[in-house]
This record gives C-alpha cells, sequence and structure tokens, in this order.
C-alpha cells in the first residue's frame, strides 16, 4: 500500500470516528433476563451469565449472539416461562448477586432493625397490699425512711404512698397501740408512746445509766439553738472551754462540723438528723421557744458581761 492510500485510509478512519460521550449506550439489563449457567461447568461464580452478554471474541457476530435461535434470552425455559414470567435463579448461582436480583432481598434484610424491647409496668399493689408492705418495711428500718424511698422500693407512686402512711398513723392512735408511726428527721418510723416510757428505759437500760451529763445537755442546746456555731462561740456562752464535750457529741453522732467560718476559719457544728430522731422531731424548728426559760433580768445580765 503506497503512502497516499495509507493516508487516505487514516483520513477515512479518522472521519467515521465518533466520540465515546455520543456512541448509543447498550440496552442496561432487566429483572428477567435469564441467569443462565454455561454447559459443564459446576455453578460456580464463574459460569453465572447474564444472556445476552457476549461470553466470547467472537458472540458478536450473526449466529453467536443473543439474536440466535435457543442460545439467547428468547429462548422459553432458561430463566422465562414459556408465557413469559420471570422464572427462578437456579442454585449455585452466585455470580447474580452482583447487580442482580438475587442480591435486593439480602440488602434488604441488612437493613432491618428490631424494636426496642420496653420493659413490664411494675404491677398496682392494692390498699391491703400497700399497707401490710408499709408495716412490713417499717419494722426493719433503723432510722426514719421517706416517702419516696418507700415508693422507689415498692415501685409504686409517691402520692399513694403518703396518704396510706397517714392512714396507717390514725390507725395506731385509734386502735390505742403501745406504738405508733411519726414522721421524723424528714421521714417516717416506728416508735413507743410516750406514757409507755417507763417500761421502756426499764427494759432497755436494766439499771444503767446512759444519760448525757450536764455539761454535754448545755453544750447540745447550744449547738441546737445557735447552729451553726463555733467551739469558740460555745465556750463564750457557757464560759468554760466545751472542747472536750464537743468530742464526745461528735463521737456519739448527735452534733457533726458543717464547713468552716468565713472570717476565723473556724470548723462549725450543726445538730444530726440522730439528734432529731432522738428527740422525735422532724426539724429544728419544732424545737421549743426560750423566752420562757430566760430569767426576768437576761437584759442586766447581758450588759454585765460585756
Amino acid at each position: 500500500m503506497s503512502d497516499e492510500e495509507r493516508r487516505d485510509s487514516l483520513a477515512d478512519q479518522a472521519a467515521a470516528w465518533v466520540p465515546p460521550w455520543e456512541r448509543p449506550r447498550p440496552p442496561a439489563p432487566t429483572a428477567s433476563e435469564v441467569v443462565e449457567t454455561a454447559p459443564g461447568a459446576d455453578g460456580g461464580p464463574d459460569s453465572a451469565k447474564i444472556a445476552g452478554e457476549p461470553s466470547e471474541p467472537g458472540a458478536g457476530e450473526p449466529g453467536a449472539g443473543a439474536g440466535e435461535p435457543g442460545a439467547g434470552a428468547g429462548e422459553p425455559g432458561a430463566g422465562e416461562s414459556a408465557e413469559g414470567e420471570p422464572g427462578a435463579v437456579e442454585p449455585g448461582a452466585e455470580g447474580a448477586g452482583e447487580g442482580g436480583v438475587a442480591d435486593v432481598p439480602r440488602r434488604q434484610a441488612v437493613g432491618r432493625r428490631r424494636a426496642p424491647v420496653e420493659p413490664e409496668p411494675a404491677p398496682v399493689l392494692s390498699d391491703a397490699e400497700l399497707r401490710g408492705a408499709l408495716e412490713a418495711i417499717l419494722l426493719v428500718v433503723d432510722e426514719p425512711v421517706s416517702e419516696l424511698v418507700l415508693a422507689q422500693v415498692l415501685e409504686q407512686q409517691a402520692e399513694r404512698v403518703g396518704p396510706m402512711l397517714d392512714e396507717i398513723a390514725a390507725g395506731y392512735t385509734a386502735a390505742g397501740h403501745g406504738f405508733e408511726l411519726r414522721r421524723a428527721a424528714g421521714g417516717w418510723r416506728l416508735y413507743t408512746r410516750p406514757e409507755y416510757a417507763t417500761y421502756v428505759e426499764r427494759f432497755v437500760l436494766d439499771g444503767q445509766s446512759v444519760r448525757l451529763t450536764q455539761a454535754a445537755l448545755e453544750t447540745l442546746a447550744v449547738v441546737a439553738y445557735k447552729q451553726p456555731v463555733t467551739r469558740s462561740r460555745i465556750s463564750a456562752i457557757r464560759g468554760v472551754n466545751c472542747d472536750g464535750v464537743i468530742r464526745t457529741l461528735v463521737t456519739r453522732g448527735l452534733v457533726e462540723e458543717c464547713g468552716t467560718e468565713t472570717d476565723s476559719g473556724a470548723f462549725l457544728y450543726r445538730t444530726t438528723t440522730l439528734f432529731l430522731e432522738k428527740l422525735g422531731l422532724n426539724t429544728v424548728d419544732e424545737l421549743p421557744p426560750l423566752a420562757p426559760f430566760l430569767p426576768d433580768d437576761v437584759e442586766e445580765l447581758a450588759d454585765a458581761t460585756r
């Protein structure tokens, strides 16, 4: 071939060349297209092929492609029934999982989530059951217990516990029992009645004296009415050093530290819940007023000490 013929051939090829973005795209395979297995294969991923897709270099020639009778998608029974209904994918056609119909159920299953399991609600106790449960708990407590704690333990509404405790306390009082249910130190607890205190003391103490000394009672009274208060302030009110008495009250759990004074940095003391429990009080506001116990010449005594 001469140089002119070669140049003419290259020019013809350049003129007939079509850019890739202008070329017609081949039709995409549909869901009804057959997934067939090559004869003699073991059903592995390499043997699964979509009908109409050329498998050999010469498959695009007439008679070797999808248009050949008995070898393409139009053959009945390969993946479609005679009426045109889509057939089932043969077992072992694992290659159809990529972009094929067999991949759809698996993808849907991955996206499923289980609904959260809600806990079963606690059973609602009847009034008789709630009353019995409260009485059983109050018999074993060693300190006053609040209504909120009782409601959490019994898994009941706090609105029911308070009125039921009031009803139980009123029932004990009306029946004349030797004990009563009282609110003390922010909670509820069973106490013996004051009219039977002498018999209880005789049984518990058995001749032993466990009462506080006069100095301890005076110091405890100063802390109760002046709290929070420092040691120096207590000593100034009593007129004597009270360090040893304060340590005794702290050891017995009647007094506790509650911070420091801003100016001097001295420790502050206050009464504890055990103090309220022993006196049968709910708050320190229920302490009796001091005015009836003060002497008539208290102002003169105060001026004399200045």
